[in-house]
């Protein structure tokens, strides 16, 4: 018969100031961004069945609007990412 392995317990990873205040903005900047997609799907639905409206003069306005939130956001969220460990991988003389 064979024994099974006692399980340890996990070291719990603290997360400092930093760590959690860029979770957190990373939280709103993603949930800011939902929403805002979410509006402009809506948007573009409507107005492609509303009669008194022109499809293209829709999609001409909401496109860059569209493209420069998209970019914008996902942008950011990278850039937090990328600069989150910057300062722990610095070396120290």
């Amino acid at each position: 018969m064979t024994r099974k392995p006692i399980p340890r317990p996990v070291k719990k990873v603290s997360m400092d100031t930093k760590d959690k205040l860029t979770l957190y903005v990373t939280l709103m900047v993603s949930t800011t961004l939902c929403i805002s997609v979410l509006a402009m799907v809506v948007s573009f639905m409507l107005g492609l069945w509303a009669k008194e409206v022109d499809n293209a003069e829709i999609f001409k306005m909401i496109s860059p609007a569209f493209s420069t939130l998209i970019g914008g956001m996902i942008g950011f969220l990278s850039g937090i990412k990328l600069m989150q460990n910057d300062e722990k991988s610095k070396c120290k003389d």
